[in-house]
């Protein structure tokens, strides 16, 4: 990495965990009303307050959860009228329930910051995932908004964000993909306290009390037709330094940490002849289709992310995308009955002024490329590589050629599907877990891709396929370990080790599907008799796994978790400390350790994480590690053969 005053520390968490740890560093106080899936990171925020955290200038922290969106976005607004530093974390309906406020606040030049996690609106039907209606439903309230693509950014624009709205008084949104992001377990670096501390300001420097009694001021009042539009023109006096100010800030927020933000992020544009456009996660997962179509098909294309929505950096996107033969522009929203989707109409109005404009810093061209419009991924709809190969191929070969197209379903304005995409990272090692909602797999998960990270140094990525009926049904989750980053974000198709921790998933489907030979399948069972758990499998289910050759390894981890947890509400928590010794079993980056070096490292990394509860969990956590490496039991190779050799059972 190159030499900077502050790279950060590394660490591991999800998007909210990473908004948690910045906010409860440099705000004041937040607001929020719980609402899916932003409601850990009020949870977050006020259990930093239940503790007695402060703030990195030492002042205690606040939180307060009113009864509706629309009261916590109004509580804010007076926080902020005080000179207060608040935050607000929310998502979906909830922002849209807060645009009456969220005028307000533009218009009296409050400075605050609200973390989004993008969710689609209820619609046809109720959909808590992401989709990014929401935000496109509050951009005309006059705030800006940046957004993230993964936790690294979801961290680092919040500084920005913050930065960026004190030094314009312009309130702004910090987006990032609803579950996605907010609840994805990656690798990240978390800024200094000391760098936040400079880089963001003393709140109480920084900002003014409006309700100071001995300065009396009027704000909200009644204005007329003498007087309204005044004020709101004047208001450009504020709004048209933004843009500038913002690129400064992440200028100078790049020097210090070497990591480069700007407006658009562009990606393999050089040479491009088309491009994709678009928000959010999924371009980091059309970084992996511009790879391999560049590679298999020699297509010259790239794409480009647009980090700042409002202020929109039309001048910044026509200079990245001129000369073009085509651009796609991809959308986690539709409209149907207006002219285009809104991305979609941003990029066109850019270009149209572009052609008109005969500004000094507006770039000259004479076509406009063509430009698509996609709808992918609504409802957190899985956006694939082959998604993105297609939305290329319907570009560039032209025989399936859609103006208006959409990904991963069927219907008039599906694209062709394309064959399956290899999209593993080097040295990847993926498992997929089938468990049941409510039981600790979301847990489970975030404590083996830290573990994994910070005991071998790898890169993870950890998250759960949620529904919104969660709780005591069936649920999957997923987490790959690589030695690069990882920079897909949908479901895993192929997997090295598959955890059935919920018998009743082989009734549901096929939890094997995607194994790869030679890989390893672990079940929860009740039983230490190895025949029984085999023959308790369905018989394609073990005509599979004979074929694959696949390893199956079974314990009884509800039992062994009873038996290790120091207290009743740890048992869960334990279940996945003996699946992290099953894992660590069979995982090729733990086998060049020898055990002795393996669980002392371990013992490490728990100390570190548990060691607050004192020496008796630790010890408890290293005993059920110890126990799911050296117990977990082995199906016999002899009853695995058996079948594949008697086409029967064994």
């Amino acid at each position: 990495m190159e030499q900077v005053p502050y790279p950060g520390t590394a660490t591991t968490a999800d998007g909210s965990g990473a908004i948690v740890a910045v906010e409860t560093a440099i705000s004041e106080a937040a607001t929020a009303y719980p609402i899916t899936p932003t409601t850990n990171m009020g949870s977050g925020y006020q259990e930093k307050v239940a503790n007695g955290g402060k703030n990195l200038w030492g002042t205690p922290l606040a939180f307060l959860e009113l009864e509706s969106e629309h009261s916590a976005a109004s509580a804010c607004e007076g926080f902020s009228l005080a000179g207060g530093r608040v935050a607000n974390f929310t998502s979906g309906q909830g922002l849209i329930l807060m645009k009456e406020v969220l005028y307000t606040i533009s218009g009296k030049r409050l400075p605050m910051v609200f973390n989004i996690g993008a969710r689609a609106l209820t619609s046809q039907g109720l959909n808590v995932h992401c989709g990014h209606d929401d935000i496109f439903g509050v951009l005309d309230t006059g705030w800006g908004c940046l957004f993230a693509r993964n936790v690294q950014e979801a961290a680092d624009l919040c500084l920005i964000a913050r930065r960026t709205a004190e030094d314009t008084l312009t309130p702004f949104f910090n987006v990032q993909d609803g579950f996605l992001t907010t609840h994805t377990v990656e690798n990240l670096r978390l800024c200094e306290p000391k760098f936040m501390r400079d880089y963001v300001g003393d709140p109480r420097e920084r900002l003014k009390n409006l309700f100071d009694p001995v300065k009396g001021l009027m704000v909200g009042v009644v204005q007329n037709q003498d007087s309204y539009m005044k004020g709101k023109i004047g208001q450009r006096l504020f709004t048209d330094r933004v843009q500038e100010a913002l690129e400064a800030n992440m200028r100078e927020f790049g020097r210090a940490t070497g990591r480069a933000y700007s407006l658009v992020d562009a990606y393999r544009l050089e040479d491009a002849r088309y491009a994709i456009v678009g928000l959010g996660t999924a371009m980091e997962t059309a970084k992996v289709a511009v790879d391999h179509v560049r590679e298999a098909y020699g297509w010259k294309v790239g794409l480009l992310h647009v980090t700042s929505l409002r202020p929109f950096p039309a001048r910044a996107l026509v200079a990245a995308l001129r000369g073009l033969t085509g651009v796609a522009v991809i959308e986690r929203v539709d409209e149907p009955l207006a002219c285009g989707n809104p991305l979609t109409r941003e990029v066109k109005a850019a270009f149209a002024d572009a052609i008109s404009e005969h500004h000094a810093s507006t770039p000259k061209i004479a076509l406009v490329p063509e430009i698509y419009s996609g709808v992918y991924g609504l409802g957190s709809r899985d956006f694939r590589v082959e998604d993105a190969v297609a939305v290329f191929r319907n570009m560039i070969e032209g025989g399936e050629d859609r103006q208006f197209f959409a990904c991963g379903v069927r219907g008039d304005w599906a694209l062709p599907p394309e064959e399956p995409v290899s999209a593993e990272p080097k040295g990847c090692f993926a498992l997929r877990g089938h468990s049941v909602g409510g039981y600790g797999s979301v847990t489970t998960n975030k404590i083996l891709a830290t573990l994994c990270a910070d005991l071998f140094g790898l890169n993870v990525q950890a998250f759960p396929k949620y529904g919104s009926e969660k709780k005591g049904l069936p649920t999957t989750f997923y987490l790959t370990v690589a030695e690069e980053p990882v920079r897909t974000h949908c479901e895993i198709g192929r997997v090295d080790f598959v955890a059935v921790l919920d018998g009743a998933a082989f009734k549901s489907g096929s939890p094997i599907a995607g194994l790869k030979p030679g890989g390893t399948l672990f079940l929860e069972s009740p039983s230490a008799d190895s025949r029984a758990v085999w023959e308790g499998l369905p018989e394609r289910a073990r005509r599979e796994l004979a074929a694959l050759d696949a390893t199956v390894l079974h314990l009884d981890t509800v039992s062994a978790a009873r038996s290790f947890a120091p207290t009743q509400d740890l048992q869960l928590r334990m279940q996945g400390i003996l699946l992290l010794g099953v894992y660590l079993k069979v995982a090729p980056f733990a086998r060049g350790l020898g055990e002795e070096a393996l669980f002392a490292r371990l013992e490490g990394v728990l100390t570190k994480y548990f060691g607050r509860r004192g020496p008796a969990v630790v010890e408890a956590n290293m005993r059920a590690a110890r126990h799911g490496y050296e117990r977990a039991l082995e199906v016999p190779e002899g009853l695995r053969r058996g079948l594949a050799l008697s086409g029967g059972r064994p």
